[in-house]
């Protein structure tokens, strides 16, 4: 599942991705004939994946990372779908290394915030010692 349209710029702290997908009816995120502002972190996360793809030595191979956590959580709005037009997906990378890393996100509707927060993801689960 794809969700985002396309990459905007990006740099090796940042990426603004754009996304259309909200607006349609066959959206695999949509319930009860809505898609609610929460399933924006979806849209986030597949930015952040982008991003560490990007960052990515040339010829390396792909690494799979997992969402471990999502804090401050903040959601201006109830749905995406009643968003007419493309909404900015933004993600900062806050800290990390080649295992761990903490990325501050934003979704915007023009210049309306739609929900941030910050989330932790891992990128190789097999190396952290539990």
């Amino acid at each position: 599942m794809c969700l985002l349209h396309a990459v905007r710029e990006w740099d090796e702290h940042h990426i603004v991705c754009e996304a259309l997908s909200h607006e349609a009816v066959d959206n695999p995120l949509r319930a009860s004939g809505r898609l609610g502002v929460a399933t924006g972190v979806e849209y986030a996360a597949q930015a952040m994946a982008v991003h560490g793809g990007l960052l990515a030595p040339a010829g390396a191979a792909p690494t799979q990372g997992y969402l471990t956590s999502v804090r401050g959580l903040t959601l201006y709005v109830p749905r995406l779908d009643d968003c007419a037009g493309p909404l900015r997906v933004s993600a900062e990378r806050l800290s990390g290394d080649a295992r761990l890393i903490l990325y501050q996100f934003q979704l915007h509707h023009r210049d309306r915030c739609l929900l941030e927060g910050r989330a932790s993801v891992v990128l190789d689960a097999s190396s952290l010692a539990i």
